[in-house]
Parts: structure tokens; C-alpha cells; sequence
């Protein structure tokens, strides 16, 4: 007797899409702790070079040594540089995915709510279907007791 609620294949697909939107924002979170984690070797190397290299001009080096380290340095700069961009647009990636799962969690949310009205007022009507002919069939029986009588 209970009607299916009409809006489930837009609540099915509202799920599908935020079951899509989860596993590309894990994506995005994933690629941006690797970027992340090459910026960190990045500037991990470049920390330790300069030390080295720092530890090795107290002693002494020549014009064609410096010229080599700064060269390196920029190089090294460089790439920092262009891996800070790469991690921020990551980090701009990431938080655009995240707000887009959760404007598809608010949708399944939202089809959630009137389903389970939907439900509930469909218990009340089969309920009140049930009372009445529970009343209809004590009514019968007392008629019918009394006609006895």
C-alpha cells in the first residue's frame, strides 16, 4: 500500500555524485601531500647543500666552486619556487573539491529529509488506514452483537 517516495532516482543520484565528489577530493588530498612531500625533499636539500657546502668554503674554495654553488642555489631556488606554486594551486584544487562535496552532501541531506518525511507520513496514513477499519470491523461487531440480542 505505500507509495516509493518519487524523488528516490534524484536522491540515488545525489548520492552517486557525492560518493564521486569524495573519492576525487581523496585524489586531490592525495596528489597534494606528494606535492608537499617534494617541496619538503626540495628545501631539505637545499638546507643540506648549503650547510655542506658552507662547511666546505671555511676551509677554502676557489672562484670556479662559488660560481658552481650559487649557480646550484639558484637552480635549487628555482625549483622551491615553482614547487610552492605547484603545492598552493594543490591546496586550491583540494579546498574547491572539498566545498563542491560538501554542496553534494547538503543535496543528499536535503533528499534525505523529505524521504524520511515522506516515510513518516506514509506510516501515519497506513496507520490511520488500519485504525479505520479496525473501528469498521468493532463497529460491524457490536452491530452485530446487538442485532443478536
Amino acid at each position: 500500500m505505500s507509495e516509493n517516495f518519487p524523488l528516490q532516482t534524484l536522491l540515488d543520484l545525489a548520492k552517486d555524485r557525492m560518493d564521486g565528489a569524495a573519492r576525487r577530493l581523496g585524489e586531490l588530498i592525495g596528489a597534494a601531500k606528494e606535492d608537499e612531500g617534494r617541496l619538503a625533499v626540495l628545501q631539505q636539500y637545499r638546507t643540506e647543500y648549503a650547510e655542506r657546502f658552507m662547511e666546505t668554503a671555511r676551509n677554502g674554495i676557489g672562484p670556479d666552486a662559488w660560481r658552481n654553488f650559487t649557480a646550484f642555489i639558484g637552480r635549487l631556488d628555482d625549483a622551491i619556487a615553482q614547487q610552492q606554486k605547484i603545492v598552493e594551486q594543490a591546496r586550491e584544487r583540494t579546498a574547491a573539491s572539498q566545498q563542491a562535496w560538501i554542496a553534494e552532501r547538503n543535496r543528499v541531506k536535503a533528499f534525505d529529509t523529505l524521504s524520511v518525511r515522506h516515510h513518516q507520513e506514509q506510516v501515519r496514513k497506513e496507520a490511520r488506514h488500519e485504525q479505520r477499519a479496525t473501528d469498521e470491523h468493532s463497529a460491524k461487531l457490536f452491530r452485530d452483537r446487538t442485532d443478536e440480542e
